[in-house]
């Protein structure tokens, strides 16, 4: 019976995966996510560049292919070098825009499924309760909004993973196996979304600290502390063993910085926004979405005020209905919702979009290392499943009806929380299923907005581009690739998941230094030739050129070593439309007339240009 209800898990949990992805499965490579086009780009890149990394013997956690002619330092970027590495032989076969679908596909459904399967394995008596926890956990408001396009958080199946290897610390005599097994763990996870990792971490200590120190449960969490420490010693010593290098990297490596190119006031979640409806849902498509966020993929928390006053009551029918004695996970869960609901808001307070100067708790946080390269909205991406966890005890606790056995399997209650109840009366059973019902249907996820994206002109479909840069050489496309403008990554992309060779770009889209007080940025500072040309491909203006602007060229173009530059039909712009035509007559006034070629318009660059 067990194995039937995991495979009907695991078929709703992937058939909901693809109607989520539904637009972009219609044409893969020719259409993106409307909202988050860039990090789409990224991502695909990212999972080429990996895959000729691991063929090629070439590094992949820094790269000359990228940012010419400083590089690009991956460790402090998302570089997902797991799936790159896992997902190698899918990219050289499909394509990287079809395995990123298929990798974003699979996280959202990999998530509902490894929730169901750590809530019905440990946690919870009732598969009912389980199924609702994990569904509602995969397919929560913050995890869809991620869904656009980030593979990093949209993989929220790494957190039951690694819940599950933590509780498996205390058992007794094994703790050498287990905190082997739990390194890997966290290795995998640090490869896939290291800030998410972080989040886990923070939330493990508030939650299980709350459990140990409850005093019906010290004596308990006394036994088992000693296993579980030499467990967490021996995850620490594994996980610092496979990360070293990437860890020396992020910390003390080439192109690293220090803090985000964030600013932490706006990517504080608005206290509005745990109220409000996230706009890929029921409710956003009926109209009653909100823009509390700083941009849709950011929606991490909107849960809805139905969903906020259900979870409310839940905690108090469970805190009445449970034995003080078992009331210490009810309690960790209580108090973990509230510390990260809380440190989501930011520095200061915001609400309905309204900046205030009332200072939160974050403001003493947000300076301190690790802390200043994480987005504080996020923070509220813990606060989900919790609600979920809460949905999920609630459930066990009406389904259990006159089953007064208790058995609470492992710590952070890692069992159920109720106590023993009789079975709700008919009017108590509608008014419950009337309450889930109002707060959990405006929530069911509708598809990500795709859109039709420009295709990869045939000079770099066909190869033609090796005609005209030499082996490891630089080409770049117009303008400069930027998050704004990624087509360039796109194309290194797909050269490099179709064997055809390698060429370098200058700029990119990628963190690197230059921000503000030591912190990141977006791409790299700008030089004159690229201002420029971006500022032409936004606005279509066409500004007069000077010598002193065709000198700056010359310079910018020696420094990035471009042997081609490179103008195609169609361009995609991720924010604006690129006014192609303007960019045409401006390259030309900076550097001559252009040769065409196939479908793109190609000034090349005499050697001494070049060199």
């Amino acid at each position: 019976m067990r194995r039937r209800t995991d495979l009907l898990v695991a078929l709703v949990a992937i058939v909901g995966a693809g109607w989520v992805t539904s637009g972009l499965w219609l044409d893969p490579n020719g259409r993106a996510i409307t909202v988050n086009s860039s990090d789409q780009a990224l991502f695909e890149w990212l999972l080429a560049y990996g895959a000729h990394a691991l063929t090629h013997g070439q590094n992949p956690f820094f790269t000359d292919l990228v940012n010419v002619p400083d590089g690009v330092n991956l460790a402090v970027n998302t570089s997902v070098t797991v799936y790159a590495v896992v997902f190698a032989p899918l990219t050289y076969t499909v394509g990287a825009p079809a395995t990123f679908l298929v990798i974003l596909t699979g996280n959202i459904a990999a998530t509902a499924f490894g929730w169901y399967w750590l809530l019905s394995r440990k946690l919870l008596r009732n598969t009912a309760a389980a199924v609702l926890g994990g569904l509602f956990i995969g397919f929560a408001p913050g995890l869809v909004a991620h869904a656009n396009a980030h593979l990093n958080w949209s993989a929220g199946w790494v957190v039951p993973m690694l819940l599950w290897g933590v509780l498996r610390l205390r058992q007794p005599g094994r703790w050498l196996r287990n905190g082997l097994l739990l390194g890997l763990l966290v290795a995998v996870a640090f490869s896939i979304a290291a800030e998410g990792l972080f989040f886990t971490a923070l939330a493990c200590a508030v939650f299980f600290g709350t459990w140990a120190t409850d005093r019906h449960r010290r004596a308990e969490a006394r036994a088992a502390l000693p296993d579980f420490l030499r467990g967490l010693g021996v995850t620490a010593l594994v996980a610092f063993a496979l990360l070293s290098y990437p860890l020396w990297l992020h910390f003390l490596g080439p192109q690293r910085f220090h803090g985000t190119g964030f600013d932490p006031v706006i990517h504080a979640e608005d206290i509005a926004a745990y109220g409000a409806y996230p706009q890929r849902s029921l409710a956003g498509e009926l109209g009653l979405g909100t823009s509390l966020a700083p941009n849709p993929t950011e929606e991490n928390s909107f849960l809805g005020l139905p969903l906020l006053l259900l979870a409310v009551v839940c905690f108090v029918v469970l805190w009445r209905r449970t034995d003080p004695t078992r009331r210490a996970t009810l309690r960790a869960i209580g108090v973990t919702t509230l510390v990260f609901a809380v440190l989501s808001w930011g520095p200061r307070v915001k609400i309905f979009g309204t900046h205030t100067d009332v200072p939160l708790p974050y403001a003493l946080l947000g300076h301190l290392p690790v802390f200043n390269a994480a987005l504080p909205s996020r923070l509220a991406l813990v606060v989900g499943p919790l609600v979920g966890l809460l949905l999920a005890h609630t459930v066990d606790l009406l389904r259990a009806g006159r089953d007064s056995r208790q058995a609470e399997a492992s710590p952070g209650g890692a069992g159920p929380v109720s106590g023993g109840a009789a079975p709700p009366s008919g009017r108590a059973r509608a008014g419950w299923l009337a309450g889930f019902a109002v707060a959990l249907l405006p929530l069911l996820p509708v598809p990500l907005l795709t859109s039709a994206r420009e295709p990869i002109p045939e000079f770099v479909t066909a190869g033609t581009w090796r005609q005209y840069v030499s082996p490891g050489g630089t080409l770049t496309p117009l303008p400069l690739t930027l998050d704004l403008a990624p087509d360039g990554q796109r194309w290194q992309a797909y050269a490099l998941s179709h064997r055809q060779g390698e060429f370098g770009i200058p700029s990119g889209f990628f963190l690197g230094p230059g921000g503000p007080d030591g912190r990141g940025r977006i791409g790299p500072v700008p030089r004159a030739t690229d201002a420029l040309l971006l500022r032409v491909a936004e606005t279509g203006e066409r500004p007069v050129i000077t010598d002193a602007d065709r000198a700056a060229a010359r310079a910018d173009l020696r420094y990035w070593r471009v042997e081609a530059v490179v103008l195609a039909d169609r361009v995609h712009g991720a924010k604006f439309p690129i006014h192609t035509d303007a960019l045409l007559d401006v390259t030309t006034a900076l550097l001559g007339p252009p040769e065409r070629v196939a479908d793109v318009h190609l000034w090349r660059l005499p050697p001494e240009r070049a060199s």
